[in-house]
């Protein structure tokens, strides 16, 4: 059995598994407003969160105050192996991205702020004896990323800021099933744990106004490499004929984590509608391969492992729009389509990306001058995606399940804000 095999879950290190708004597995729950706008956010600023979108348009946020939001991914996502058979159920778990930021002005000019945020995570379960089973049956994942941000307004129609960000906190826990006869009738199996390092990136952005009914912003996300340097490797009920290639105990991976350009405009026709229009590139074509190095002894006989991912960029096209109703009531909606960056005959039962259409809704209430309350709501459909046997073979990618996936999501909302 090729190492390789074992440890293909260990491509979602760090990575939510059914990516919300965005390819591959890149998050875009950073804002409650900018949810239920269709994750625009670049050539506008709603509130405290511009300082995930744009940076730039940070410093035009007339108001100090602090937020924080939480959402519940719903995905739902099934699986039908080559040639057909019975369509299998993701035993699906319900994820809890969440997000936080304050913001200051230390002038009219410059306004600093902090956020925090959870751009990767998941957890899935793939049920009993599936038929990918050897490949993937668990998958548990946690990040959280901090941002400090400073934002400054050269000329009262144009901003310009920049956010240090942080990996602050990130673990991983992969399960899948191994493909020989367990010891007294089990089912042999290897478990993967591990904790990410801290590593630092940034967030740069420019806003131009060329009037009170016109924004035009930009921005820039870096990448950063997601690195475990002392992970735990586990098996059990492997048969002591074969327990000499199942030596390891820990291994060492790394995750390129992309980096994103972002173009945004605004558009306000009047005082109580705001339109906005966004366009991402996501790098992924950086993310070529995922390799593994064991320590403390072999897996599957080898003390290293490669994997195949070719991954590709990938564009999302975003217009999102909110409309004041009462002066205490605002009301939003958007769509986007995202492009899958994963290319056919390369797609992983942790990361079953394709091109994929959302809808979203959503409002504010302001209970008074200085609270209010944000919902949101999101419905992402990914296209159907299949790959079979002989493509996996000329490929070379026969260390994934051939078959068909389809998944949905619903990610519901709430946040709160208070103005001071």
């Amino acid at each position: 059995m090729q190492a390789k095999s074992l440890l293909l879950a260990g491509g979602a290190l760090l990575a939510a598994t059914t990516g919300v708004q965005a390819s591959g597995f890149q998050v875009g729950l950073s804002g409650q407003k900018n949810v239920g706008m269709g994750g625009t956010g670049t050539g506008l600023y709603l509130d405290q969160a511009a300082q995930f979108y744009n940076p730039g348009a940070f410093v035009f946020v007339a108001y100090n105050s602090v937020q924080g939001g939480l959402n519940m991914a719903i995905p739902r996502i099934s699986f039908r192996g080559d040639g057909g058979g019975p369509q299998e159920t993701l035993q699906n778990k319900n994820v809890f991205p969440f997000n936080g930021y304050a913001g200051y002005s230390i002038s009219d000019k410059f306004k600093v702020g902090v956020g925090v945020y959870t751009p990767f995570g998941s957890e899935l379960h793939y049920g009993q004896g599936w038929t990918g089973r050897y490949t993937l049956t668990d998958i548990n994942l946690r990040s959280v990323f901090g941002q400090l941000t400073a934002s400054y307004a050269i000329t009262p129609k144009l901003g310009i800021g920049a956010g240090l960000v942080v990996l602050a906190y990130g673990d991983v826990d992969l399960q899948r099933d191994i493909p020989i006869q367990g010891q007294n009738g089990a089912v042999a199996h290897a478990q993967l744990t591990g904790k990410a390092d801290h590593k630092v990136g940034y967030n740069v952005g420019i806003m131009y106004k060329p009037s009170d009914k016109l924004s035009i912003g930009a921005s820039y996300r870096s990448h950063i490499d997601a690195r475990i340097s002392d992970g735990t490797v586990t098996t059990s009920n492997v048969p002591g004929a074969v327990a000499s290639s199942f030596t390891a105990k820990g291994f060492t991976a790394t995750l390129p984590l992309p980096d994103v350009y972002s173009l945004g405009v605004g558009v306000r026709p009047n005082d109580k509608l705001t339109l906005a229009f966004d366009a991402n590139l996501v790098g992924w074509s950086r993310y070529q391969s995922l390799d593994f190095a064991y320590t403390g002894g072999v897996l599957g006989g080898n003390t290293s492992s490669s994997s195949i991912r070719h991954y590709q960029d990938a564009v999302a096209l975003r217009v999102g729009g909110q409309y004041k109703l009462t002066s205490g009531l605002t009301v939003r909606a958007g769509g986007f389509y995202d492009f899958a960056c994963v290319r056919d005959g390369y797609v992983t039962p942790e990361t079953p990306d394709a091109n994929r259409v959302g809808l979203t809704a959503g409002f504010t209430y302001e209970f008074s001058e200085h609270f209010g309350i944000d919902g949101s709501f999101l419905f992402e459909d990914f296209a159907k995606r299949s790959q079979s046997q002989t493509q996996l073979q000329e490929q070379n990618t026969t260390d994934r399940v051939a078959g068909t996936y389809k998944t949905t999501i619903s990610v519901p909302g709430v946040g709160l804000y208070f103005k001071f």
